[in-house]
């Protein structure tokens, strides 16, 4: 995947610009973005404050070290469980 130009803090400054009054042509000429980019990032990021978009980014590490802590210690049950059948 295409990393993007802008961080996240960034598209969320962007999108608040809009917010204050600024009409949407001038951002998206502005900034050099597309009107698709903008409403992507408006559906994505559209409400969200900077702090709120690091804590759900903390929570999506979060979320995906628990699935591999899960797929590890699923793994293991069944190794034993196998084990346990033979004897």
């Amino acid at each position: 995947m295409k990393k993007s130009r802008f961080t996240e803090s960034q598209i969320v400054g962007i999108l608040k610009e809009a917010d204050s009054g600024v009409a949407v042509n001038e951002i998206w000429r502005k900034h050099g973005i597309s009107s698709a980019t903008y409403y992507k990032w408006k559906a994505k990021y559209g409400g969200l404050e900077v702090s709120e978009l690091v804590r759900v980014k903390e929570l999506e590490a979060e979320n995906s070290q628990l699935k591999r802590m899960y797929a590890n210690l699923a793994l293991e049950n069944e190794a034993i469980k196998a084990v346990l059948k033979k004897l």
